[in-house]
């Protein structure tokens, strides 16, 4: 049965020392592996999905709007893809693996097509890597989870803002979610 990626939010305003909501060095330490996983399932034909948040300034109907700074907002610097991530997508988007998708809330199930997706190709198995750990990430992973996806998380390729949350989100991960850690 198929395996599907997922590069959640990997953008420069997460990622980029200049990003607007930057989870810092820690996120731009795992570039290379985000990078090479991309390729190797793309390589393998299986799915690589890109659930990337996207905001308008000001929004008074979304409770991000009183959390945290602009970020993401559609059309600007900010919400491309960090690094190398970028140039990569951009030469495999044409494919029929390949699918980058907006995404209003913490997890990449609410309110997009993605269960849809990943039950017409009979995915079995998700693999999740990308920023924040112990938000979007983790938020995602409990979706998956009550979906009764088998999860995969990448520890080497998932970051947040503070190590203590990134610990808790992997124990969470592993004891609450049964996910595989590798």
């Amino acid at each position: 049965m198929p395996k599907a990626l997922l590069i959640i939010d990997y953008t420069n305003d997460f990622v980029a020392p200049q990003g607007a909501l930057t989870a810092g060095a820690p996120a731009q330490a795992i570039e290379g592996r985000i990078a090479a996983l991309a390729e190797q399932f793309r390589a393998a034909g299986e799915f690589v999905y890109l659930p990337t948040d996207v905001h308008v300034p000001g929004d008074p109907y979304h409770p991000e709007t009183k959390l945290f700074p602009p970020h993401n907002v559609r059309g600007t610097w900010g919400r491309e893809l960090y690094g190398s991530l970028q140039p990569w997508y951009q030469q495999h988007q044409g494919e029929q693996n390949v699918t980058l998708f907006d995404k209003t809330r913490y997890s990449s199930f609410a309110g997009t097509p993605l269960d849809l997706w990943l039950r017409e190709r009979a995915v079995d198995e998700l693999h999740l890597v990308g920023v924040c750990t112990d938000i979007c990430v983790l938020h995602t992973a409990v979706d998956a989870y009550n979906l009764n996806y088998p999860i995969v998380v990448h520890q080497d390729a998932v970051a947040t803002f503070v190590p203590g949350g990134q610990a808790w989100a992997l124990n969470h991960f592993k004891t609450a979610l049964n996910a595989t850690l590798v």
